[in-house]
């Protein structure tokens, strides 16, 4: 009973309520609570999956959190897609293109600057980051390039054959990844100093009772926080129809609040000066989000007969490939400091900026 009075559990529940109360709709104050409910439900998926961490350990604790919030992501996609119509064609792409890019600039580029600031170098496990990366590198070309190259047919679309191979390639790529992150090459996903790594060896004994009340809360959590950015996405439109700006924005907005969880997480670790794990989180969480979006999205426009843009514009390309490249250099050494979190928070600036002045 007292695990069950908890803030962790309390907030997200009190959200759940108030989303099936309807009182959200067309009303300010409600909104607002909302909003102050839905910062709650982040900080309970937070609390709730370094519990999960302590207990199974590393990396399986980070994997758990990018593959759940993943998972709702989806889903939230392919409804939007099947209610959507032809309006939701380009929804998929412009959802995984944004979650890349504020994860690559915002999420590492934040948690390079504040461990730089705080402890003016940070190490890590490079192997870890080199495999990562590799794994991005291959399954962005593949899902978000060269669509808007194939001949088979014009535009940004893959014909039904070639969507199928790249959703074939993106599970297997993910898949070993997977493998070497959790068995083949797993020292290198630890924190590299020996230490920590025996601490990780040796996870906090945290009841299965506990355990399995922190899974349940942590897709409670993961699950509204998904649907409250949702349920106030039209008024963050108004607002931001309001002021004049492209509609293109809000989807940004909604994939950062989508993102929240992992990302106060990796802060946090940041700051612990455990920065393996932000390093896992956040790129996990790119590899997850689009090795796991794209074949579900294909599947789902096979079965209803739809088509699906993936290809982005050059504009587009290029900023994703300066993202990628600055990341594959700042991660390079295994040693960081504050000039790689400025420079890619300066890149996440100017993606924004372009949104607003293109």
């Amino acid at each position: 009973m007292k695990q069950l009075l908890q803030w962790s559990i309390i907030f997200p529940t009190l959200a759940w309520l108030l989303l099936f109360s309807g009182f959200i709709d067309n009303n300010w104050a409600f909104q607002v609570l909302a909003t102050i409910l839905l910062l709650f439900s982040v900080m309970s998926a937070v609390h709730h999956s370094e519990i999960i961490a302590h207990r199974v350990g590393e990396p399986y604790g980070t994997i758990i959190l990018a593959i759940a919030i993943t998972i709702i992501e989806v889903s939230i996609i392919i409804s939007l897609m099947i209610s959507g119509g032809d309006d939701a064609v380009s929804l998929a792409r412009d959802t995984v293109y944004s979650a890349t890019m504020l994860i690559l600039n915002g999420i590492i580029g934040l948690c390079l600057f504040i461990g730089g600031l705080k402890y003016h170098e940070q190490n890590f496990s490079k192997h870890s980051a080199t495999i990562a990366l590799v794994c991005l590198v291959s399954i962005v070309i593949l899902t978000l390039v060269f669509p808007s190259f194939t001949t088979s047919i014009r535009g940004p679309f893959y014909s039904k054959a070639q969507l199928f191979f790249v959703a074939g390639a993106c599970l297997t790529i993910y898949a070993f990844f997977l493998i070497a992150q959790t068995s083949r090459h797993r020292n290198y996903f630890l924190a590299g100093d020996r230490a920590v790594v025996a601490k990780e060896a040796h996870p906090v004994k945290i009841s299965k009772g506990l355990l399995f009340l922190s899974l349940a809360f942590l897709l409670v959590s993961l699950g509204i926080v998904v649907l409250l950015a949702k349920k106030l996405s039209p008024t963050i439109e108004q607002i931001v129809v309001a002021n004049q700006l492209p509609k293109a924005l809000v989807g940004v907005i909604i994939a950062g609040v989508i993102l929240l969880p992992e990302g106060a997480a990796a802060v946090m670790a940041a700051q612990k000066n455990q920065l393996q794990t932000s390093i896992n989180l956040a790129l996990g969480s790119a590899l997850a989000s689009i090795a796991l979006t794209i074949p579900a999205v294909a599947i789902t426009c096979s079965l209803l007969d739809m088509d699906v843009a993936l290809g982005l514009d050059i504009k587009s390309m290029i900023l994703l490939a300066l993202s990628v490249f600055i990341v594959m250099l700042s991660l390079a050494s295994g040693r960081t400091n504050i000039v790689y979190g400025v420079v890619l928070l300066v890149n996440l600036l100017a993606f924004i900026f372009l949104i607003i002045f293109p």
